[in-house]
């Protein structure tokens, strides 16, 4: 059999115009203004379950403000948190629930700077501020902020926005193609998009349509792909 690669990796770049709104029209709306200089809080924090969105939003508002020329920072899940320097204008920090003792000392020098003025801060979590396993003066200070809760897709909006991005593909899918991808697939959006793409792809170099053997067929090579990654 031919061997055709496909590229399970080109997700597109975060944005707020890509994000698929469902239920968290007031976070995507409050998130706009507070960009716009509508919104004084100098500190906003993001919770939600995995794979609602809460990164995609934090690169994306990082994105627009330097593609606007104003200084800012994603800083992900593990990855050591800056000093208070004014360096940035926005700080947007992910994966408050894995931050140790050394990032909570930081995030809390942070806070103070947000506070007085010196720098904003967008904060994502699993779980509400209050709820977190965090030092007690960290957590306050995180919930004296603005709080706003990201809710995840329903399965009928994720097959909304796949037959949406199929069609801005040129072509329809079927839907009990989308119902194989939402059971068997990555449950995040940005992960099922990407598949979605990868089987757009095979299907013209094989010339045949996006049908559930070919579906199969593009999941069962993405899960070859993830395993020889964790080789």
């Amino acid at each position: 059999m031919q061997q055709i690669p496909l590229d399970f990796a080109s997700v597109p770049l975060p944005t707020l115009e890509n994000f698929v709104v469902g239920a968290n029209a007031e976070v995507v709306t409050t998130l706009r203004a507070w960009l716009a200089g509508s919104v004084a809080e100098r500190c906003i924090c993001l919770w939600g379950p995995p794979g609602s969105g809460k990164s995609h939003l934090l690169r994306a508002v990082v994105a627009q403000l330097a593609e606007a020329g104003v200084p800012a920072r994603y800083a992900g899940q593990g990855e050591a948190l800056p000093e208070a320097d004014h360096a940035e204008d926005l700080l947007a920090i992910d994966g408050l629930d894995a931050l140790d003792a050394v990032a909570q000392a930081r995030l809390f020098s942070l806070l103070n700077a947000a506070a007085g003025g010196e720098l904003r801060l967008l904060l994502a979590a699993g779980n509400a501020p209050v709820s977190l396993a965090l030092r007690e003066d960290v957590r306050t200070r995180v919930a004296l902020g603005l709080v706003l809760q990201v809710r995840p897709l329903s399965d009928e909006e994720k097959r909304e926005a796949l037959a949406a991005h199929a069609h801005a593909r040129s072509f329809d899918l079927p839907a009990e193609v989308a119902d194989y991808l939402l059971v068997h697939g990555q449950r995040d959006l940005p992960s099922l998009m990407a598949v979605l793409d990868a089987a757009d792809r095979y299907s013209l170099q094989t010339k045949r349509p996006v049908s559930l053997p070919l579906m199969r067929e593009v999941l069962e090579r993405s899960r070859n792909s993830r395993g020889k990654d964790n080789a």
